[in-house]
Formats: C-alpha cells, structure tokens, sequence
C-alpha cells in the first residue's frame, strides 16, 4: 500500500505533467497563429497549393495530443501500484 508522502509525490507528478501541458498547449496556439498569419500575409492564400504551416502545425500537433494522453489519461505509477497491491493481498492470503 501506498503512504501519504508517496501517494502526494505521485499527485505532485500528475500536477506537474497537466501544468506543462497546458503551458505546451499555450505555445502551441500562439505560434500557429503566427505562422498561419505570417502565410497569409506574404500571400499565402493567393498562391494555392498547400500551405507550408500545415506541416509544423501537424507534426507538433501529434506532440501536443501525446502530451495530453500521457498527462489526462495515463498514470506512470498506477499500474506499478495495483501490482503491489495484487502481490501484497497475495502474500497476506498465502501467510508469508
């Protein structure tokens, strides 16, 4: 089982990822935005064709929905920890 200094370093990780997140998030969309209005300034949109911000705007995307998985959707320690559990409820049945 878990004790509380552990399970608060566990949170404080959690907390850490969602901040970095969100402050990814936040760089991503500023950025984009400058790109897509930098394109559309030099006459971008006149030119046809694709537009070349498609290509970081998708690349650094996937990166950004990676974040979010890894920071919303996935606890680094929760697995470890049901598998503790699972062999300490073990030990305790057999008597060890």
């Amino acid at each position: 089982m878990e004790t509380t200094s552990q399970r608060d370093e566990r949170l404080w990780r959690i907390a850490k990822s969602r901040a970095q997140f969100k402050t990814s998030l936040i760089i991503y969309l500023l950025t984009n935005a400058f790109l897509w209005a930098l394109w559309i300034i030099t006459g971008g949109i006149r030119n046809g064709g694709v537009p070349w911000p498609i290509w970081p705007s998708l690349g650094w995307g996937l990166a950004i929905a990676y974040q979010y998985f890894n920071a919303w959707h996935r606890d680094p320690f929760g697995d470890t920890v049901r598998e503790y559990e699972k062999l300490q409820e073990e030990k305790q049945r057999r008597g060890i």
